[in-house]
């Protein structure tokens, strides 16, 4: 059996943080974490969910590098892990609402990294 960091919804989990992190920067300065019902909404349709996000992430980045400052910095840092954590491969439709909590760790770890590096700029 795989650990649970090599899995496709862990994976996502540090996804979805990345995505938060570039909307979290960009309207208010800063990253709040995702709500229990964010994460279990994500989970039930992660693809279109990261399509959504997605849509703006540019204008996200754009809003967050005008900023200016440690948040300019942030802001490009996370945009990067973005393209790192999309998988090289089909996102497929399908929910993952069985591996949520694999889901949730992902996140938790990917923002336990940022709230690390960018300290007082993530909640």
């Amino acid at each position: 059996m795989g650990k649970v960091e090599d899995g496709k919804p862990y994976q996502w989990g540090r996804l979805y943080a990345a995505l938060r992190a570039v909307r979290g920067f960009a309207s208010a300065g800063r990253v709040v974490p995702a709500t229990d019902r964010e994460l279990e909404d994500t989970a039930s349709r992660p693809r279109s969910v990261f399509e959504g996000l997605l849509r703006t992430t540019g204008l996200d980045v754009l809003a967050a590098r005008q900023r200016g400052g440690p948040v300019a910095e942030a802001a490009a840092a996370a945009f990067s892990d973005v393209a790192r954590l999309i998988p090289p491969r089909t996102m497929d439709r399908r929910n993952i609402t069985p591996e949520a909590e694999h889901f949730r760790l992902g996140y938790e770890a990917q923002h336990a990294e940022y709230r690390k590096a960018w300290e007082g700029l993530v909640d």
